[in-house]
């Protein structure tokens, strides 16, 4: 039987070669490079290219001209002859000069780590706050490394100041570019009011956020434990938006749970900038569950590429739980007692099993009942019709009803107080124990 002709896909595009450079230098090991390059392939397969061959160089200080040495660069130029790459792929960032010189040399388009992440997250952008930020980000790192190789730019969505469609990027009118930028700009403000507003409509109700590495597994955690069917692939930087949604598998409590864009090291500082009401989530978060893949090798530099951005994002304050994911792929129980000893305050997790899950829930309620505040609140009977109103906003813990009063012990969440007065119409008349 042949197959209807609509439901026929169509073939996916060849994969175009790439050769992938790393260097050691004295402040990172070989190890950290080895996996660094690990990495690098990935984001490069992410990309749709196949890397075909990997250089490294160790080296004490960065050639300002080209980066690499310059014996690095003639074996790199005899590899560009044999393979005849689209590209080659450095596994750091280059400065406008560096990336003209090599691109020179080597007659074909040079990118580094930054630039590939951003096509990463062009490719994957689906919303329209999304791919503002993405096309945001892109030209203003594009707009200083404008070089004749660069033509791929051509193929920037929506009005960037082409005057045809076969234009390359050198002939782009730098004035155009920066217009761009600021209509951009304003777009993503109007955008970020818009976030502003939900957030309003949200502020009262305990919110968690999901941070982590890329890939970590925190879409599969979010359906984990909110029933939801939220984008799950085993790639990086699958999930670029902002979800959220209400936990509502055995929880006693609202909350929501946001799952955020993933994080990685190096990652370019102008996508940080313009994911800025995405990473909100993040900063307005009343807990954040750090997700860590336990069973990656490099779990440990993750974990630090991830603390040193909520630093710069300034969430050092706010309450958090370290859950290690992934932990039914480790099978070395050294290992498993060795981070359980580093790390007591850790959830051993595995959203594939299921094992930790219900552990994880009674420390989130456990967080959630910590910022709760005691609280007494003294009615008339007038007013018992009030009761089941104040049910919904607090937590009663106890209902004594006397002789001429009734007397409620209550916990009370953030906004819980100024919730009840307005209720109520009044102050209660005994204060907080």
């Amino acid at each position: 039987m042949k197959t209807p002709f609509y439901q026929i896909q169509p073939p996916a595009p060849p994969k175009k070669k790439v050769l992938l450079v790393g260097v050691e230098l004295p402040r990172n090991g070989s190890a950290s490079m080895g996996i660094s390059l690990e990495e690098l392939e990935g984001l490069a397969t992410t990309a749709n290219y196949q890397p075909i061959a990997r250089f490294s160089q160790k080296l004490s200080t960065v050639n300002p001209k080209t980066f690499l040495g310059s014996g690095k660069v003639e074996e790199l130029q005899r590899a560009v002859d044999r393979h005849h790459p689209e590209a080659i792929v450095f596994d750091a960032e280059l400065s406008p000069g560096q990336n003209r010189n090599l691109e020179n040399i080597f007659k074909c388009r040079v990118i580094d780590r930054s630039w590939l992440i951003l096509e990463i997250f062009n490719d994957h952008a689906c919303t329209r706050e999304a791919k503002t930020q993405v096309e945001l980000a892109r030209l203003k790192y594009a707009l200083p490394r404008l070089t004749r190789m660069w033509g791929h730019l051509s193929r920037q969505r929506g009005g960037i100041g082409l005057k045809d469609v076969g234009e390359t990027q050198i002939q782009l009118d730098r004035r155009l570019i920066r217009n761009e930028i600021t209509k951009l700009e304003r777009k993503l403000k109007r955008i970020d009011k818009e976030k502003i507003t939900q957030r309003k409509g949200r502020k009262g109700i305990y919110r968690v956020a999901l941070v982590g590495y890329t890939n970590a597994g925190k879409s599969t955690l979010m359906n984990r434990l909110t029933g939801s069917d939220t984008l799950v692939e085993d790639k990086l930087f699958a999930t670029l938006d902002a979800t959220i949604r209400k936990i509502k598998k055995n929880f006693p409590y609202p909350v929501l749970l946001a799952d955020t864009v993933g994080l990685i090291d190096k990652l370019p500082h102008d996508l940080v900038a313009s994911f800025k009401s995405t990473l909100d989530e993040v900063r307005e978060a009343d807990l954040l569950l750090k997700l860590v893949d336990f069973s990656h090798p490099s779990y440990r530099k993750q974990m630090e590429t991830v603390d040193q951005v909520l630093t710069e994002l300034g969430t050092g304050d706010t309450d958090s739980l370290l859950v290690f994911n992934k932990v039914d792929r480790v099978t070395d129980p050294e290992l498993l007692a060795n981070a359980r000893h580093l790390f007591p305050e850790a959830v051993m997790i595995s959203c594939k099993t299921g094992e930790g899950i219900e552990r994880l829930q009674r420390e989130i309620i456990r967080c959630y009942e910590n910022r709760l505040t005691p609280y007494t609140l003294v009615m008339d009977y007038s007013q018992t019709d009030l009761i089941s109103e104040i049910r919904k906003q607090v937590i009663i813990v106890k209902e004594d009803y006397e002789e001429n009063r009734i007397v409620l012990s209550l916990r009370l969440p953030p906004e819980g107080k100024a919730r009840l007065n307005k209720l109520l119409k009044q102050k209660p008349r005994i204060p907080t124990l």
